[in-house]
């Protein structure tokens, strides 16, 4: 009984830093759609391009859409806000490299396949179910439930 109750102290004491790890966790995905989303909208012709070559339909249009959603997901998990909301798109972008892009490629990251693009999607699933964090916009003006 004792190994019970000292491992729920422990997790206890281990849950203060949920708010925490969600803040630095936010921050890193933020950073990680920074580069993509400003060489999307360097060169939102070229993306259009691409993606028309890999079938997508409307590319200009689908262009636009994922460079405005990796643009708007940077500024947004940087603060914490829309947190949930933000993810959602952000998990479907993420979906669409992996099937259109690097699921071909296999697995490894050093081979251009979905392990990366992978880790991003959970990171946003972890978002949209758990929010924002204690440290975030969201809480501020939504409160503790957001």
């Amino acid at each position: 009984m004792q190994c019970k109750e000292n491992y729920l102290e422990f997790s206890r004491i281990s849950s203060y830093g949920k708010s925490f790890s969600l803040l630095f966790a936010r921050l890193a995905v933020a950073y990680g759609f920074y580069e993509p989303a400003m060489m999307k909208w360097n060169g939102i012709e070229n993306v259009a391009s691409w993606f028309g070559g890999m079938g997508i339909p409307f590319p200009l249009l689908n262009a636009y859409m994922a460079a405005s959603v990796e643009a708007a997901g940077v500024v947004l998990l940087a603060v914490g806000l829309f947190t949930r909301l933000i993810s959602f798109p952000l998990i479907i972008v993420m979906l669409v490299a992996i099937f259109m892009v690097h699921l071909p490629n296999g697995f490894a990251a050093g081979e251009n396949g979905f392990e990366i693009p992978m880790y991003y999607m959970m990171f946003l699933l972890i978002f949209f179910t758990n929010g924002a964090g204690a440290f975030s916009l969201d809480r501020l003006f939504f409160g503790e439930k957001s």
